[in-house]
């Protein structure tokens, strides 16, 4: 499988990270009482939003990862979870986006979802 570039950084900002428990639940209200509840599946995904700030090698880099490697993010590749440190499965939710910080520096993006 594919791994996160040992170039690019590997710990995201931590004023940027966040993580989405999945929503794995049905809820059916009912015309009394109670709403329904139940389990969707046995695993569903997590979400990540992490940030990096990256030079333009490292932006040509990411890219090359993204389009080449992953196909246009629809592989999934091997990536260290900053909140646990375990290795695990992800896929881009979205393509990656970069904002310039100072013309030499960007703040990169991305959406990241963990797989069950």
């Amino acid at each position: 499988m594919v791994t996160w570039p040992s170039s690019l950084p590997q710990s995201p900002m931590a004023t940027n990270y966040s993580e989405i428990v999945p929503n794995n639940i049905i809820r059916t209200e009912m015309d009394s009482g109670a709403a329904k509840v139940r389990r969707r599946t046995t695993a569903a995904p997590r979400f990540l939003k992490i940030s990096y700030i990256m030079d333009k090698t490292q932006i040509s880099t990411l890219d090359d990862f993204y389009l080449t490697s992953l196909k246009s993010g629809s592989l999934k590749f091997s990536f260290t979870n900053p909140r646990t440190n375990v290795v695990e499965n992800v896929r881009f939710m979205k393509q990656p986006e970069y904002i310039s910080e100072n013309g030499n520096y960007f703040r990169v993006n991305l959406t990241l979802e963990v797989m069950p």
